[in-house]
């Protein structure tokens, strides 16, 4: 059994079919005590200031992590530096596949990549598609979690993008994941509903702060929709694994992600939408498209490194709450 890194979410049903462990190199890196180190220590590699944290905090994360074996390295869909992140990971002497999203999502076209990489780790489509059916059985449970959240009010913003984002490798254990996952669900079912007047939605990719939910909720809001991490769920049924990656909006264009977030707004009643941007990433500019197609207050903020939100930042959200009250 290897340990595969991944730069992104990508179909691990390969990985559980062939007997290794996903791991996303993205929870590893931003849930470290020391994940600003890493951030340095790819600077001082040679690593430019202006190159997106995250990426910084994946190059250090496999460098010193002597148990990945092998990273997959999303190179179409994700982020546009991680071709030149996966050349310096085989600098390092990591073994590296890429995988890629079709940008004009073509069936064939993501067929043909889930073929690469069933062939490349010896499975087969059987396998894939019972591995997808209990994988699947999981997934329902976080979409309750996710019911929960918006629903009944039982379940806090940081519990909400949790469970969500960590469907991009189920920590690495399927049983594990899904036995932690009822016992959390019993608690959210029995726990008093949450107060917070006000009811926000926070799209674009994960935070790179920790404490930005438990913040808003102690100023009155909390986050009932967390676009991307929500899709880090498969929140659709169907029986084809190839549709089912085709219908996850992130690795596509912007208006997939509006269509869908237009049908959170209306069905979560939100009052507002926190539109997070990474510092240097190329998604910066789709704010422009999201503001101009989306009918509801939007207030944009930037994060560059690990850590707790800045002062700045914590003013602007409160003005912005203040706004919406």
């Amino acid at each position: 059994m290897a340990r595969i890194g991944l730069t992104t979410t990508i179909p691990m049903e390969v990985l559980f079919a062939a007997g290794h462990t996903p791991v996303d190199l993205n929870n590893i890196f931003v849930t470290r005590h020391d994940s600003m180190r890493l951030v340095e220590e790819a600077e001082a590699a040679g690593y430019p200031r202006n190159v997106c944290g995250w990426i910084k905090g994946l190059y250090t994360t496999v460098i010193e992590d002597r148990d990945i074996d092998e990273v997959i390295a999303v190179t179409q869909g994700d982020c546009s530096s991680t071709h030149a992140l996966m050349e310096t990971y085989q600098l390092a002497g990591m073994k590296t596949i890429s995988f890629a999203y079709p940008a004009d999502r073509d069936y064939h076209i993501l067929k043909d990549q889930l073929g690469k990489i069933i062939a490349h780790y010896k499975t087969n489509w059987a396998a894939v598609h019972k591995m997808k059916a209990q994988l699947d059985s999981i997934r329902r449970k976080v979409w309750e979690v996710d019911r929960l959240t918006w629903e009944e009010d039982r379940v806090s913003g940081l519990d909400n993008h949790l469970w969500q984002v960590n469907c991009s490798d189920f920590g690495g254990d399927i049983d594990r994941f899904d036995k932690k996952l009822e016992h959390a669900i019993g608690n959210f079912q029995s726990a008093s509903p949450l107060k917070q007047p006000l009811r926000l939605g926070f799209i674009g990719v994960p935070p790179i702060w920790s404490d930005l939910y438990g913040y808003l909720e102690t100023m009155g809001a909390r986050v009932v929709f967390n676009e991307v991490q929500r899709q880090f769920s498969m929140p659709f049924e169907t029986d084809d694994i190839v549709e089912q990656y085709l219908l996850y909006t992130y690795p596509y264009g912007v208006f997939g992600r509006i269509a869908d977030i237009k049908r959170e707004i209306e069905r979560r009643r939100l009052d507002g939408i926190i539109h997070y941007v990474q510092s240097f990433c190329f998604r910066q500019i789709q704010d422009m498209v999201l503001r101009a197609k989306l009918d509801i207050p939007i207030i944009t903020v930037e994060g560059d490194k690990p850590g707790e939100l800045d002062a700045r930042t914590k003013m602007r959200l409160d003005s912005f709450l203040e706004m919406l009250r």
